[in-house]
This record gives structure tokens, C-alpha cells and sequence, in this order.
């Protein structure tokens, strides 16, 4: 099922948001997942068949062309705007569409891969609070290290996972740790996993970490 939508400004305004598992009137959950750099919302949601939870709403927000924005996330935010505040709102809308139809913020998961990690963990920074979970894979906060959020908000144990390969050509190490670091700041509950030998894109370490999270999403311990 495609939605089309026309909320938010900016580049990505107007971007299509596929839709997969359980409808989200009958869901125990949701999850929306962020797509990386040239690749889509066709394949991201794809993961939704492997992490199963056939009571979960997927979501999946296109980017126009294919990228939230241009330049490493590393960079000054000043280089990769209006895109960033763009990919954010449409990210935060949704957020706010799903809440509205039901489905509480402490229900509502956030993954994302690669330029889809680091947005997914910027959107949760930016708009603190307790959610389901955050899973960043292959991702970290957006920005120099100057101007990473500083973890001063309270994410109440927010369960976040953060998975990346020893070597990433794409993301420094530094950036995972210092991720890791703010969040835990800010009281969320921080799983990181660093894998040897691996390459950049998904495995499935991550994946059963990923279903174990959701597989308590909802429950006394993470509601």
C-alpha cells in the first residue's frame, strides 16, 4: 500500500510512504524505517519480512531522488540544509500521524540504515522523549562533533541499538562511540555492537537484536 503525502516543506514535501505488516488500527506497534543514500523506500521496507511481528505497522518515507542530503553526515549541518530539516520533518510528522491514529510514542520504533540511521537518531535527538526504540545501523548523530546533540534531554529508557563494522569506510568508529555516548547521557537504555569482518550493510546479529526489541515493544519493561 503507497500513501501519498503532502505534509512538510522543503524538498522532501510531498514524498510517497509505503506501508507494510498489520494494519495500524489492529497494531501493537509501529516502526518506521528510513532508507540510505540512492536506495528507496521499496527496498527498506523489505526488512519488515525479516523481522516478522506480523501485529507490527511498518512505514517507509521515500526521499526525493533518493537522498535525505547531500553530504556526509559529518559535516557542518549548515552544508546539508534545507534537506536535513526537510528528511526531519517528514520523519517527525509521521511520527505525530501514527500517535494520532493510536499508536503511542513509546510504541513507535525508529530504524534506520546507513544515511536512514543518522536521520532516524537525529529525528529522535531533535525531538526527545520516550519511544519504542531507536536502531541505528551504520549510523550516527549528524554534524561535527561541535555540534552533536548533547545528550541533556531525557529519553526515559528509550532502548536504542546501534550496530556498525569495524571498518566502515563510511562511518568513523569515533562518531558510533560518541553517539553511544550521548544517548546514554540522556538515560536510554544503549546496545552497541561493532562486527569484524563485516561491510557496510545489514547482518543478521542485527537483525535478532532488532526482532528481540520489537518482540517487547509494548510489553511492562518498555512501554
Amino acid at each position: 500500500m503507497t500513501i501519498d503525502r503532502t505534509r512538510g516543506s522543503g524538498p522532501h514535501s510531498g514524498q510517497r510512504i509505503l506501508t507494510a505488516g498489520a494494519p495500524i488500527e489492529a497494531a501493537r506497534g509501529a516502526v518506521i524505517t528510513i532508507h540510505g543514500r540512492g536506495a528507496s523506500a521499496d527496498d527498506i521496507i523489505g526488512l519488515s519480512g525479516h523481522l516478522g511481528q506480523d501485529d507490527i505497522a511498518y512505514f517507509a518515507p521515500q526521499a526525493a531522488g533518493s537522498v535525505w542530503y547531500p553530504q556526509r553526515f559529518i559535516e557542518p549541518k549548515a552544508l546539508n540544509q534545507p534537506w536535513l530539516d526537510s528528511a526531519l520533518g517528514v520523519v517527525h510528522a509521521l511520527v505525530d500521524d501514527i500517535a494520532a491514529a493510536g499508536i503511542a510514542r513509546e510504541r513507535i520504533v525508529l530504524l534506520g540504515f546507513s544515511q536512514g540511521a543518522c536521520l532516524a537518531l537525529e529525528a529522535v535527538a531533535r525531538k526527545p522523549g520516550r519511544y519504542g526504540g531507536a536502531v541505528g545501523l551504520s549510523g550516527g548523530l549528524i554534524g561535527t562533533s561541535r555540534e552533536l546533540w548533547d545528550g541533556a534531554d531525557d529519553l526515559a529508557g528509550t532502548p536504542v541499538l546501534l550496530g556498525c563494522a569495524e571498518l566502515d569506510g563510511h562511518i568513523p568508529l569515533s562518531r558510533v562511540q560518541e553517539t553511544a555516548d550521548r544517548f546514554e547521557q540522556a538515560g536510554a537504555s544503549v546496545t552497541t555492537r561493532i562486527y569484524r569482518g563485516s561491510a557496510h550493510g545489514v547482518n543478521a546479529d542485527e537483525i535478532e537484536l532488532t526482532t528481540a526489541l520489537l518482540s517487547a515493544l509494548g510489553s511492562p519493561a518498555t512501554a
